[in-house]
């Protein structure tokens, strides 16, 4: 699992002050920036003990260009990072950088808006390093990932395939510890974030009005060219997963208890004649 860890500000609180009759415009001015700086420190109240979780995937998938292809040239590859279920992550990345190899034209490459991926073509395979920026309340501290580029399949005497590509891909979580107020008031209803079980007695803050769906530009990958390719990433894959490594494991130990127990009864024949 991934830590993030998010900068904490010192809370305060402001004394209210009776005004009676009309305030100087100055005085009105100086109101309204004290009740602001009350909202914010508000928002901003970090929670004890508590912490949110975002699971990503990241990865890539290359395809052979098969007759198109030549020395430099031999795949066009697509690397990104998506929400595990293919929600938009954009609630929480403000951007992204990949750092391709040097000898690409403008190597490092800098994604402003979701979905947080880049296209190219070449015919090497070597690691990218990948920057996830977070927006200003959820994380002041970028991000490091890295990620081997794959192209070609893992079995070498398997022969290439335009129509199928080679899928890589990692899962992992982003867990923010202590997330303020605001913050939850903001994701809370965003299906991209785990959100945590809150301390007895707290209720969370009205959400933050969201733009309308309709007119909002679409941040998801459900509907991406390359999604019929993705790894699906559940807790119920996992368990699946973990159960089958589970009886291979039992069945390896039984095939090497029962070798034991030849092996014994060889010595124990070839002790025999001595002893007698």
């Amino acid at each position: 699992m991934t830590n993030s860890t998010s900068s904490s500000k010192k809370n305060g609180q402001d004394h209210p002050v009776e005004i009676s009759g009309p305030i100087p415009k100055s005085q009105r001015i100086k109101m309204s920036k004290t009740e602001e700086n009350t909202e914010k420190k508000i928002l901003n109240k970090k929670l004890k003990d508590v912490e949110i979780s975002v699971p990503i995937v990241y990865g890539n998938i290359a395809f052979w260009l098969g007759k198109k292809a030549n020395e430099y040239q031999s795949h066009k590859w697509t690397v990104y990072v998506r929400g595990a279920t293919n929600e938009d992550l954009g609630v929480v990345i403000k951007r992204a950088v990949f750092q391709l190899h040097s000898s690409f034209n403008n190597p490092t490459r800098v994604i402003e808006t979701p979905p947080f991926e880049l296209s190219e073509a070449g015919w090497g395979e070597f690691e990218i390093a990948i920057t996830l920026y977070f927006h200003s309340d959820v994380c002041d501290k970028p991000l490091n990932l890295y990620h081997h580029l794959k192209l070609y399949p893992e079995d070498e005497s398997g022969s290439l395939s335009m129509k199928k590509p080679v899928v890589v891909e990692s899962y992992d979580e982003i867990v923010f510890p202590e997330p303020s107020e605001g913050l939850l008031a903001r994701i809370q209803s965003h299906p991209a974030v785990n959100l945590p079980r809150l301390p007895a007695g707290f209720t969370l803050p009205p959400p933050v009005p969201v733009e309308d769906t309709s007119k909002r530009k679409r941040g998801d990958t459900k509907d991406h060219p390359l999604s019929q390719w993705f790894m699906n990433f559940s807790e119920a894959d996992e368990l699946l997963q973990l159960a089958a490594a589970r009886q291979q494991v039992q069945a390896h130990i039984a095939k090497l208890r029962r070798q034991i127990s030849l092996i014994d009864g060889q010595n124990q024949q070839l002790k025999s004649p001595s002893d007698q």
